[in-house]
């Protein structure tokens, strides 16, 4: 049986207003290495075979000199400019895999200031795509839920079991994510508003599909606020 191709897109094209520093939160330093270092290196380690960055319009010269050829990511096959909210950057970089002469069989679309992947997620996330088409990397809540009413009296409290806090690498089967997010596009540019928050979003809103959640990790954290890269600093040893 014939192998089948993988895809890539990682996302870097946030300005990470939470973090109050100049510098975007996927270029901060982390163990001498920008944030971003860490999910580029898993994926060219891994059964992926190319990588689509998607960055800021501004910054693809700087991803392209500083990150991609400093480290010698030779699966990064592009350095694409993102658009003005996430799904809007994810499409940038499903488009420029679709223009290829020979576009995925299956893409995972993950976030540039997770660092923590590793590559028994990427294969979790590989299989689940293969035989759901479409899955989340995720983990069950410790915590327990409450849904709160609009004067924030405690309405519900859900089962722990089935809430999950979801992460990504998200993957795909790549046409069908290609040509949701098309939809999505679309009837976006038709007047429609649609506030979907992760790729597993666009699947569930366009096509009704269901998305298989897959353990990721709870370590898998992304690096939103100071305090997220002062984790971040503790947990990276243990990686």
């Amino acid at each position: 049986m014939e192998r089948k191709k993988y895809a890539a897109v990682v996302l870097s094209a946030g300005k990470g207003t939470r973090m109050n520093s100049a510098t975007p939160k996927q270029y901060l330093m982390l163990a001498g290495k920008p944030v971003l270092y860490y999910s580029l290196h898993a994926f060219e380690k891994s059964m992926v075979d190319e990588i689509v960055l998607v960055t800021g319009r501004d910054e693809i010269g700087y991803c392209q000199k500083e990150i991609v050829e400093k480290y010698g990511f030779s699966k990064v096959k592009a350095v694409v400019a993102g658009g003005k909210e996430r799904y809007h950057s994810v499409f940038c970089g499903l488009d420029e895999l679709n223009k290829g002469k020979q576009p995925p069989d299956y893409v995972m679309v993950h976030d540039g200031a997770r660092p923590f992947l590793d590559d028994g997620m990427i294969k979790r996330c590989a299989a689940a795509a293969e035989e759901f088409q479409a899955c989340a990397a995720g983990m069950p809540m410790k915590d327990t839920v409450k849904i709160a009413d609009p004067a924030l009296f405690a309405q519900e409290t859900l089962e722990r079991a089935y809430v999950w806090q979801i992460q990504t690498p998200q993957a795909f089967m790549f046409p069908l994510i290609y040509h949701a997010y098309q939809e999505l596009l679309e009837r976006e540019q038709a007047g429609e508003v649609f506030p979907v928050t992760d790729d597993a979003m666009v699947l569930e809103v366009i096509s009704g599909k269901k998305v298989k959640l897959v353990e990721g990790a709870y370590g898998n954290i992304k690096i939103t606020t100071p305090e997220d890269l002062k984790l971040a600093e503790a947990l990276l040893p243990a990686n």
